[in-house]
């Protein structure tokens, strides 16, 4: 009877396995899901095959680079292993197909004038005078301040901000850590401006999700995408990387880079710097901060210029 069953009830059978292991899953659980709803949507029953799992990795995003299709796969790679032990018609794929997945794919970084038009078309949006204009430009308009991630946006309640400290909570996020999160005034007049609007619109209190929807649910994560890729298709933008479209998570590698490039620009020592933002995103190390660093042309022109000085006096002190 296994051969009859839907693909999303083996993902969601695997899913609840793995996370009873200790396992979270959450983006690898969102893409399996993914997938699974693809093959349903063509009416798939039975083992998975390679044809399948290649057809969603590559058939979904054809312009996508071969790290992306690796990454993936190396997604899929473990379900199907699983699978193969209840049944055995299950065909794994060479997960080395596509090559490296961890391999770095060049992000969109938004320039200043880019992320000011887009919380300029989100204040724009219908309904006027309702909710969602500002719920767009202001939760956009965080991820741009403060580099978070967009699924510590949507989790966000009442009670994680405070205003008078000019700090927020993220509870609970990546690696289960919270951690504390300052804030610059304007990023807390902005918070300000939207709480005193969403109050007319959904119930408040300590527990409330900051971000949430007509209905008062919390904002979800599809919702949020979808009115991106909107306003993403209004601006008419040009990608900048090696991705097709500028994606939300590149405000995140937007604000690293800009963070540095400010640094420098004061004269502030980076190295030292760094653990104090490698812990203001969240991330478990400074390596994974470092990852997020693109050679934008601001930062390469003081990157040569720096070394333009550091060569110029090696070689004075060489001939002194």
């Amino acid at each position: 009877m296994t051969s009859q069953r839907s693909m999303q009830s083996l993902v969601q059978e695997y899913l609840e396995a793995r996370r009873r292991c200790g396992f979270a899953l959450a983006s690898p659980g969102f893409q399996l899901m993914a997938f699974a709803r693809f093959a349903d949507q063509l009416g798939h029953r039975g083992p998975l095959t390679q044809r399948l799992i290649l057809d969603w990795v590559q058939g979904q995003r054809p312009s996508a680079p071969r790290a992306a299709w690796a990454a993936r796969l190396k997604i899929i790679g473990p379900f199907a292993k699983y699978r193969a032990r209840f049944d055995s018609r299950t065909e794994i794929p060479d997960l080395r197909m596509f090559g490296k997945a961890s391999m770095r794919i060049t992000p969109h970084i938004f320039t200043e004038q880019e992320i000011v038009d887009l919380l300029a078309a989100a204040r724009a949006m219908r309904p006027r005078g309702r909710l969602r204009p500002v719920l767009y430009e202001t939760l956009f308009g965080l991820l741009a301040a403060t580099g978070l991630r967009i699924s510590e946006a949507l989790q966000l309640r009442y009670a994680d901000i405070d205003p008078v400290q000019g700090t927020l909570t993220v509870r609970q996020s990546k690696f289960a850590k919270s951690r504390l999160v300052p804030l610059h005034p304007t990023v807390c007049e902005a918070l300000q401006r939207y709480t005193a609007v969403r109050q007319l619109f959904a119930p408040v209190s300590p527990e409330a999700f900051l971000f949430v929807s007509r209905s008062g649910a919390r904002l979800s994560r599809n919702t949020t995408l979808s009115v991106f890729k909107q306003l993403r298709a209004d601006l008419k933008w040009t990608a900048r990387g090696d991705r097709a479209l500028p994606r939300i998570h590149d405000l995140r590698h937007t604000f690293i880079c800009r963070r540095i490039l400010r640094w420098y620009q004061q004269g502030v020592d980076v190295d030292n710097r760094m653990p104090a933002l490698s812990t203001y995103v969240g991330h478990a190390c400074v390596s994974c901060t470092y990852w997020y660093l693109t050679g934008i042309p601001e930062l390469m022109t003081v990157a040569a210029k720096n070394f333009e000085q550091f060569a110029d006096k090696s070689r004075k002190e060489r001939y002194a």
